[in-house]
């Protein structure tokens, strides 16, 4: 168990050294040139147009986290799937089959709700009343 430990240390301070290292050498190597185009907010030799608050549509952070979502997802599921006919031949997959059942099963009420409400399509319609709408 000790010995163990030691190793996790030894390796740990290894690491940290080695972070420690390249950060010092890249001080000591990097050249410093401050100023000029260094200031500048986007550094690639194209001079910024415009300020930096744009107007962004919403909806690709929107889209973002439904992709996310269900990402995460096929990574709970794929191990699952992986081990399942070993739990087919020990007589665990029926229940391991509802889990999974249930689990997508909930992400699907989900895709439905965000279907419904409207969440994925790009172009959304104006819900305002006719009345309400500025001339």
């Amino acid at each position: 168990m000790l010995f163990d430990l030691a190793n996790v240390a030894v390796f740990l301070g290894v690491a940290l050294g080695f972070v420690w290292a390249t950060l010092y050498l890249s001080r000591l190597i990097a050249p410093r040139s401050p100023g000029g185009d260094k200031a500048l907010s986007y550094e690639c030799g194209e001079l910024p147009v415009g300020g930096g608050r744009i107007q962004f549509n919403f909806r690709f952070y929107v889209l973002a986290l439904i992709f996310l979502i269900f990402e995460v997802e096929i990574a709970f599921v794929f191990p699952v799937a992986v081990v399942f006919r070993g739990w087919v031949e020990s007589g665990r997959a029926a229940v391991a089959f509802l889990e999974i059942f249930l689990f997508i099963g909930i992400l699907f009420l989900g895709l439905v709700y965000l279907w419904r409400k409207g969440e994925l399509s790009w172009h959304k319609e104006d819900l305002t009343a006719p009345e309400e709408k500025l001339p």
